[in-house]
């Protein structure tokens, strides 16, 4: 049996800028000396907080730009060891505003540049020499325009083709078209999932009884088909999860929030962790809720210290 050595994949990498304001008004120049800035992304998220738990971890991504020195000084120091490939797309910013007098986390987000042509074949490639040495592969996020819609179902392929635990933070055509090749977790957040299975429903209009039944419906029929565990995190709500198609719930306490972002990502890292520890996959729901709480109440974007 392989020691607990993780792989996390995300095609979409960003330096996040997180300001701080005592008070935001709308219209008007506001002014803050107090601002942090991070490599960030999901699989970087992931990738941190694996390292802070003490687990052997590689960020693979792609890279370009005159950013990409920034993004990698920034992930070293941070102790991530990243493995990457030239895409000639400049690395995306995006920026948290932090409202302290409302309390309030609000998130600018860039959409990335297209990748150049072959980035997908080099990532797959990179993928292909690195996927052995791990024992769990985590793929998060969505692709920056320009990779194929093959290239994270092969990915998944490819890792189940070496026995490997795959857990996947993704949603739409990336995850319905990974399904058939036996990812062994599936982790959106509800919205995610919504998105991909249940256009129709909403958890800000949905009562969240019905909604809970709508989901159990759907997974009960896409667990028939593929046998692959879900964990479906809801914000500050309780997690909804199933091993074996049916829906269990856990209600975690609640925190006084500082900065949400990477809560998601923080709760995937624990998650994926306690899972190649030995947990039940309801154990790592309490250990990924653990690490999503601590993000939460700190200000730095996927960190649990």
């Amino acid at each position: 049996m392989k020691t607990p050595a993780f792989l996390s994949v995300c095609m979409n990498p960003t330096i996040q800028k997180t300001l701080i304001f005592s008070g935001l008004v709308r219209d008007a120049v506001n002014r803050t000396a107090e601002h942090i800035v991070d490599a960030s992304g999901k699989g970087v998220n992931v990738s941190r907080v694996l390292t802070q738990l003490g687990k052997n971890c590689c960020h693979l991504t792609q890279l370009g730009g005159a950013f990409r020195p920034f993004f990698l000084d920034l992930c070293g120091q941070d102790g991530i060891r990243v493995e990457w490939v030239e895409s000639s797309s400049a690395i995306r910013f995006c920026y948290t505003l932090l409202d302290r007098a409302e309390g309030s986390v609000t998130e600018l987000v860039e959409e990335a540049e297209q990748v150049s042509e072959g980035t997908g074949e080099k990532l797959l490639a990179a993928f292909s020499k690195l996927v052995a040495d791990f024992s769990c592969v985590i793929i998060s996020g969505s692709k920056a325009a320009g990779f194929p819609d093959s290239i994270i179902p092969e990915m998944v392929r490819l890792a189940k083709t070496e026995g490997l635990r795959v857990i996947l933070d993704i949603r739409g055509k990336d995850l319905l078209e990974s399904l058939p090749y036996g990812p062994d977790v599936v982790k959106p957040n509800i919205d995610e999932f919504l998105s991909t299975y249940a256009h129709g429903y909403s958890p800000k209009s949905t009562p969240p009884d019905e909604l809970k039944e709508k989901v159990a419906e759907i997974w009960a029929e896409v667990y028939r088909k593929y046998p692959s565990s879900l964990v479906l995190t809801r914000g500050a709500g309780s997690v909804w999860y199933a091993e074996k198609g049916e829906l269990a719930e856990y209600a975690f306490a609640p925190v006084a929030p500082l900065n949400t972002i990477g809560s998601g990502d923080s709760f995937t890292a624990g998650l994926a962790a306690a899972l190649e520890d030995g947990a039940t996959l309801g154990e790592a729901v309490i250990q990924g809720a653990r690490c999503g709480a601590l993000n939460a109440a700190l200000l730095r974007p996927g960190v649990i210290r």
